[in-house]
């Protein structure tokens, strides 16, 4: 990641990528630069252009001195035009100086511009592989070997070599730091990108499971409401003509049905209110407490009044449940009440039974009516909202006919022995 980011096409130096964020997340901003360096970002080549002069300026009272002869001025130029594309073709441009500057030192003649074949030493140590650059490094010594031999100008053959090499080091080692603290700074914007990424990718399966979570509620809040709204109408309608009063309250029934469905609906959608304007009365009124095994008593005389011959038996010693477990206990009876309303034919004995014991809770729900043809939207969400809130807890749930006939729905909920 690093190497590909440090060799790749001329940038500004130590100007760190701009990575492209995904969807969703926030672009991260590289650091920011001096006014100066970000317009040497938007030209590279007029930036390339000004090292070029600034090394001509540097050399030019050198170059004024040396040689009068005509090729001096050559020599000159091939040295500082090159630079121009220094950071376009790093190791093209080294080896036209490494060249000239041989050329140079085959002629005897000296100018201000060999500072150039450092300058391109820097930019390859900052813009090519590790390896070419050593091996830039080792022309551009071999190359201070040779001007220390033949002109010296340090006075002195181990003096020039000293400082020579000094030069030449230096250009390597402020190189290799330009590249290394470019990639260091594009290693943490990837790893900044990354955790963005990450981040919206885990509130995107947060927000996937609260909406799983909201249509297991709804499911069964409406679907429970509803099945037993549709009997007592149906029954309503029968009874209307031979029986006023058992019409009347079959549809007392399904108005307080109906109350107690939206109800439910308001709590559910009042969690998911974010308005910071609501009264606190009102709020709380949304945030009612969600129905739990105490509640079980108005279950199972809703399933009865809607024609459900429902019994309910509890064996063992029962105990307050966490409040979530509790609820899924309660949404299994309801489940499966509604069910044996929706699918069960006649039946003439629903048994609910609840096993309590030290490990877990037993509950078993089972009819002895005839299955019936399933109706249209009948998908069986009701029955993947069970297990799913099951496997939240650990538990299993199990679901199957009869072979006496009928329908049996089988689940299993760890039971702490004290409460959390």
């Amino acid at each position: 990641m690093s190497t590909t980011r440090a060799t790749g096409a001329p940038a500004a130096e130590e100007l760190p990528p701009r990575p492209v964020p995904s969807a969703g997340v926030a672009p991260v901003q590289p650091p920011r630069l001096p006014r100066w360096r970000r317009a040497a970002a938007r030209h590279p080549r007029l930036a390339d252009g000004a090292v070029a002069l600034a090394v001509q300026l540097i050399g030019l009272p050198m170059t004024i001195h040396a040689d009068p002869r005509p090729w001096v001025w050559i020599f000159d130029a091939a040295l500082i035009t090159p630079l121009v594309w220094r950071r376009r073709a790093p190791m093209v441009v080294f080896g036209v100086l490494a060249g000239v500057a041989l050329a140079q030192w085959s002629v005897g003649v000296r100018v201000g511009a060999d500072a150039a074949l450092l300058v391109s030493l820097y930019t390859v140590a900052a813009y090519r592989p590790r390896k070419w650059a050593f091996v830039a490094a080792a022309v551009v010594e071999v190359g201070v070997v040779l001007a220390a031999f033949r002109f010296s100008p340090a006075r002195g053959l181990v003096a020039s070599l000293v400082f020579l090499t000094g030069l030449a080091a230096a250009a390597f080692f402020i190189g290799t730091t330009v590249q290394n603290r470019r990639a260091y700074l594009g290693a943490l914007v990837d790893r900044a990108v990354f955790l963005e990424r990450e981040r919206d990718q885990q509130a995107r399966l947060a927000a996937t499971a609260e909406r799983a979570r909201i249509a297991r509620e709804l499911h069964d809040i409406v679907a429970h409401s509803l099945t037993v709204v549709v009997t007592m109408a149906e029954a309503a309608t029968a009874a209307s003509e031979s029986d006023p009063p058992a019409a009347r309250a079959a549809m007392n029934q399904v108005a307080a049905t109906g109350r107690g469905a939206l109800g439910e609906m308001r709590r559910l959608l009042g969690v998911l209110r974010t308005d910071e304007t609501d009264s606190a009365e009102g709020a709380l009124a949304d945030r009612a407490p969600v129905p739990g095994l105490d509640r079980l008593d108005e279950l199972v005389a809703s399933a009865r009044a809607a024609g459900l011959p429902v019994r309910l038996t509890v064996t063992g010693h029962p105990r307050p449940l966490p409040t979530t477990l509790d609820v899924t206990a309660y949404r299994v009876v309801q489940e499966s009440l509604t069910n044996a309303l929706r699918h069960a034919a006649d039946p003439t004995r629903v048994h609910a039974v609840f096993r309590w014991s030290e490990e877990a809770l037993l509950i078993e729900v089972t009819d002895d009516g005839r299955p019936t043809e399933p109706g249209p939207g009948s998908d069986g969400h009701g029955l993947a909202g069970m297990r799913e809130r099951l496997a939240l807890f650990g538990g299993t749930v199990s679901t199957g006919p009869r072979p006496s006939g009928g329908w049996a729905v089988r689940a299993v909920l760890p039971s702490p022995a004290e409460e959390p």
